[in-house]
């Protein structure tokens, strides 16, 4: 499997949108997990308020994260592969 980074740009308008997106990719990722597994995704507010992602996959390649979005109802702008990994310090505690 390969690490992408996939980008949702404006893609929610509330929280409880994100969460049922959520709920939704999780349960297509369990009927394909030789083909995408979701690692985390980082949740971002845009300038016009909308809430976008960059989430972290690993996927057998870019169609079956596509493949994955698809079937999730869910929008994938871009899917980019990564190719390095710089870590300065770890992700902090959710408190």
């Amino acid at each position: 499997m390969e690490t992408f980074v996939i980008l949702r740009r404006n893609a929610w308008q509330t929280p409880a949108e994100l969460q049922a997106a959520a709920a939704r990719s999780t349960a297509v990722g369990e009927t394909m997990p030789d083909a995408v597994r979701w690692i985390r995704s980082y949740v971002v507010r845009e300038a016009d308020g909308q809430l976008a992602t960059c989430c972290i996959y690993q996927a057998r390649d870019a169609a079956a994260a596509r493949e994955h979005a698809g079937l999730a109802g869910m929008r994938a702008d871009e899917v980019l592969p990564v190719v390095d990994t710089v870590i300065v310090r770890p992700d902090p505690l959710a408190a």
